[in-house]
């Protein structure tokens, strides 16, 4: 049994992260914005006892210091999940609601972890392809992308709309944690993983259609008869399941050859048109409901890719 911390505890991949740690017998401290949102989680999970799953209000994570007592345990952390980021946008202030979060959130917490809890050997973090994918050159037809690839994107690249936002947000944080760890030589590894889109199952005592996960969203609105006419792009139309993207996060901490590696988790393609025909094929009804145009793979290419490691190190 490994004692853990988890941020964002309620978020759609924390939740399954949670679950996959509770499942191998580990004991999760996990952080939450409020106890309304601790409650949730206990309701999700109500016969697991105080000794294996307990709560830390953070409620600000780009406050400075903001996990300088969340750190603390007894019995000590071994492990560090940093899940905790927004992705949303639905922002008035890119700069505050999505670059200072992520930034000071995940550079906190490290220097958090090697000022108050040198029982840590190992920290997870979970960026995103955004971090990896140059959004201004798109697919690439020809170019394989791995986890050598970095986003380019500029801050003030970042701060013209949510979308930019929320890219620049997962580079420069990954990026300053990379920094921190070559520069002050703490005495943990840092792993990352670098996930596309993200979709699965909701934990339905976390979620209610509102608060809906981003990636979910599109098929929430499929649902919802909001595409009609014609189903949009898929993006870079690359995906993993949520369930896997958990067990690597857990993989990666148990592993010695993860160690100080950033690790592109995918499980392949998908377009928005398979996501609409798979819809209308499970749910009776809505015939006219989901355009029957639209959401194809795009005309110019895939992007491809180079998963090195991460189904050796983090699969099964």
């Amino acid at each position: 049994m490994v004692r853990v911390l988890l941020t964002g505890g309620s978020g759609f991949i924390a939740v399954h992260c949670l679950e996959s740690l509770l499942n191998q017998g580990h004991s999760v401290v996990t952080s939450v914005r409020s106890e309304k949102k601790a409650q949730m989680i206990r309701d999700t999970f109500p016969d697991v006892g105080k000794d294996k799953l307990d709560f830390v209000l953070v409620d600000d994570i780009a406050r400075p210091g903001a996990f300088d007592e969340a750190v603390k345990s007894d019995p000590p952390f071994e492990w560090v999940l940093h899940t905790a980021s927004p992705f949303h946008f639905n922002v008035t202030d890119t700069k505050k609601d999505l670059l200072d979060p992520a930034i000071i959130g995940t550079t906190g917490i490290l220097k958090a972890i090697k000022k108050n809890a040198p029982s840590v050997k190992r920290v997870v973090i979970t960026s995103s392809f955004a971090a990896v994918f140059d959004a201004k050159i798109g697919n690439r037809p020809g170019y394989t992308y791995s986890e050598k690839d970095w986003n380019p994107i500029t801050e003030e690249e970042a701060i013209q709309d949510p979308i930019s936002g929320y890219r620049g947000s997962k580079t420069f944080a990954e990026r300053a944690a990379w920094d921190y760890v070559e520069k002050e030589k703490p005495n943990f590894t840092l792993t990352v993983m670098n996930p596309p889109m993200v979709f699965g199952p909701i934990h339905p005592k976390l979620q209610t259609l509102d608060t809906l996960n981003t990636s979910n969203q599109r098929i929430r609105d499929m649902l919802l008869g909001r595409m009609t006419d014609e189903i949009p792009p898929g993006g870079v139309n690359v995906w993993v399941d949520v369930r896997d993207l958990a067990l690597a996060h857990i993989r990666a901490a148990e592993r010695e050859e993860a160690q100080n590696k950033r690790f592109f988790v995918t499980a392949g393609y998908y377009s928005n048109r398979e996501l609409a025909d798979d819809v209308l094929k499970v749910v009776p009804g809505l015939e006219g409901k989901v355009a029957k145009k639209g959401g194809e793979f795009p005309d110019g290419g895939m992007l491809l890719l180079r998963v090195s490691l991460a189904c050796i190190v983090c699969g099964g």
